[in-house]
């Protein structure tokens, strides 16, 4: 085959190919594939959670922090997924704005729970880590003033969202809103290279490879890995329930203008 047919069968297949991820969109065709792997997802979440746990306890104590040092395998995940869950709902709110897709919407607002939970724990346990290291539970550096605010920003995305009756208006307002808070995830990410803070700079990806030992990097890329599994886990299992929710609404809308038609009947009519 010559590289010019190739590249005319690569073409016809490139439809089919695209045709093939709209059929996704199809909130059936999605609750049909999901139903499929969550078990698999589940599973593997839970294996990973365990292999990760047991990595932390026969991890090494820090010579300074002690056993205070093992907060870091929890923490770090926590404050990892609190900003990849916002990156995948302005993916999604990208979808809902500019793509018109049918599951942005339920994507987006199934993952802000979601995300608002990981940032508060990020948020608890770095007071708890902090607490012992710099000797108070709070302090508005640059890292911890920034990711505070994408709490808050979380907050305003389910508050919009609920404040709203027409679904179609609320998702794009919360969609606008998202793509407006995005900036704060690059300032929550480099501001211990831009600002005095008391945090330290980054120690695992990093051009020079990772700046810790083996025996206690293993353990934090297990758990990293274990939380975003159990992230997806949970946003699959919500992306579900949002979409059986908005099922029930809309026949409960159609049941209640049956009932009214209903009602407007004349005496005779109805009879």
């Amino acid at each position: 085959m010559t590289e010019r047919s190739t590249d005319k069968a690569l073409s016809k297949d490139a439809p089919r190919r695209f045709q093939a991820l709209l059929d996704l969109a199809n909130p059936t065709r999605f609750l049909s594939l999901s139903s499929t792997i969550l078990p698999w997802m589940t599973a593997l979440t839970v294996l990973l959670l365990l292999t990760g746990l047991y990595m932390v306890w026969f991890a090494p104590e820090d010579y300074q922090q002690g056993l205070t040092v093992k907060i870091m395998f929890i923490h770090v995940p926590f404050a990892w997924l609190s900003m990849m869950c916002y990156t995948v709902m302005t993916i999604a709110a990208l979808g809902t704005l500019v793509w018109r897709h049918p599951l942005a919407d339920v994507s987006a607002k199934a993952a802000a729970p979601l995300g608002a939970m990981f940032t508060a724990l990020a948020l608890v346990t770095g007071s708890l880590w902090g607490k012992p290291m710099w000797g108070t539970w709070w302090v508005w550096d640059a890292r911890l003033t920034s990711v505070f605010i994408l709490f808050l920003m979380y907050l305003g995305i389910i508050a919009l969202t609920r404040a709203m009756d027409d679904q179609a208006k609320a998702a794009r307002a919360a969609a606008v809103l998202t793509l407006v808070g995005f900036i704060n995830i690059p300032i929550i990410k480099f501001s211990v290279d831009w600002w005095n803070t008391l945090h330290q700079p980054a120690s695992v990806l990093r051009m020079e490879g990772p700046a810790m030992p083996p025996s206690m990097l293993y353990p934090l890329l297990v758990m990293a890995l274990a939380m975003t599994m159990l992230f997806f886990t949970l946003h699959l299992m919500a992306m579900r329930n949002e979409i059986f929710s908005r099922r029930i609404a809309a026949m409960r809308k159609i049941a209640a203008r049956n009932a009214e038609r209903e009602n407007r009947k004349p005496a005779g009519e109805a009879a």
